[in-house]
């Protein structure tokens, strides 16, 4: 089916929630807000998101009084060339599309109460000042919220930058509920969902995408129940069980968009855990053709450059959470189980002077080049009689060590 009618279905019969067209008419808006997500995720919005729009606007909402608002989170704004790629040359000249800035003081707003956490909320003004607010987002297993979409769009997606210091906090991640696939006591999930429930979201549409990042399924409705059957779904899908540990695990990063940083990589990295035995060898590979990451995840990198214990040292006694220190702290999770001999990085995105200050076993090869240089790094191993796992599909998929099982 193809994904327009995959969402047609989905919000006219949603989980625990009028139909959408129902809900806005109910509500008596007259502005409505979509959050959608950034570049970053693979979501093929123009495959599909003229439904949700019509939907909209057959309800007698003016095209103008509706705002698709780009959830970046701590990311950069989108591109003109990327907002046509993610939505359509026609929906960006027909609407009004505006990037969610964490640090544009005049773009957030308090909310009343605090987080889970008891952290000020503040979140962003667009998303606050509609009449009806609608959520979108990929379900996936998140290495450290356990599953990304539903309560995720808004918090890290719409937060200042201070407000999320708390889901991205070094005790936070620290926490072994922080995990792929686990919900439950998870701290991440916690901060996020309370936060969600400060403010009334009218409607929630969680996306499932396959391998060639095609829609095969969207769950909509009510932001927790529909999120809730959402992560059941993907989680026997992408959620393997592990029945026996390698020597060895090659994994992607999840190919483009979600590889054009190495500051995104770190999450193929981290899933491919379950699979390898301690003291194993992770080979992970990235195009990052945009580079390392932000300026801030670039200083901090290079700063604690062969020292990442130092890293956790300084992090667990600072109160200061850096801008994108959280990245380098999941990435010390694969260094302290494997060291940094073992984490080899193949990439033809970043030189090897930059490369030796990611705390990684750095392999540069140009694009034509990548795949020889990988097979000689497999011969290598196979030669010592190591065992191999192969992850083609990087951070959409995460095995879970048998004994244990998803926790939604």
């Amino acid at each position: 089916m193809e994904a327009d009618k995959v969402v047609l279905k989905s919000i006219k019969n949603p989980i625990n929630s009028e139909p959408l067209s129902a809900a806005i008419k109910k509500s008596e808006a007259k502005s409505v807000v979509i959050v959608v997500s950034d570049i970053t995720r693979p979501i093929p919005y123009a495959s599909f998101l003229n439904v949700i729009l019509k939907e909209i606007e057959g309800t007698g909402i003016l095209r103008n009084n509706i705002i698709i608002l780009i959830a970046t989170g701590m990311h950069r704004p989108s591109t003109t060339t990327e907002r046509e790629y993610m939505f359509g040359k026609n929906i960006c000249e027909e609407y009004r599309i505006i990037d969610h800035e964490a640090e544009k003081e005049d773009d957030l707003v308090t909310v009343e109460g605090t987080s889970y956490a008891g952290r000020t909320i503040e979140l962003n003004r667009h998303f606050i000042e509609a009449d009806f607010r609608i959520v979108t987002g990929l379900v996936e297993p998140h290495f450290m919220a356990g599953f990304s979409g539903g309560r995720k769009s808004i918090c890290p997606g719409l937060c200042s930058l201070d407000t999320v210091k708390a889901f991205h906090s070094f005790s936070f991640l620290d926490n072994p509920n922080s995990r792929n696939a686990n919900l439950i006591d998870n701290p991440l999930h916690s901060e996020a969902i309370s936060i969600a429930r400060k403010i009334e979201v009218g409607f929630s549409v969680n996306l499932v995408l396959n391998k060639d990042h095609k829609v095969i399924d969207a769950i909509s409705g009510d932001i927790e129940e529909s999120h809730k059957l959402a992560c059941k779904v993907v989680s026997e899908y992408a959620c393997p069980a592990v029945k026996q540990e390698h020597d060895v695990v090659i994994t992607s990063s999840g190919g483009y968009p979600l590889d054009a940083t190495f500051y995104q990589c770190v999450k193929g990295m981290v899933s491919s855990l379950p699979v390898v035995k301690k003291n194993g060898t992770v080979v992970s590979l990235g195009s990052c053709i945009e580079g390392v990451g932000g300026d801030e995840y670039k200083s901090t990198m290079k700063k604690y450059s062969g020292n990442w214990k130092g890293f956790l040292s300084d992090s667990m006694n600072s109160n200061n959470v850096i801008k994108d220190q959280w990245q380098f702290q999941m990435q010390t999770k694969v260094l302290e189980y494997v060291s940094e001999e073992n984490l080899i990085f193949v990439t033809g995105g970043i030189s090897n002077s930059e490369l030796s200050n990611l705390s990684v076993n750095g392999v540069f090869a140009a694009e034509d080049q990548i795949q020889q240089k990988v097979q000689k790094i497999v011969d290598e191993l196979v030669k010592e009689g190591k065992t191999l796992a192969v992850i083609p599909e990087g951070p959409y998929c995460s095995p879970i060590k048998q004994g244990s099982h998803t926790q939604t």
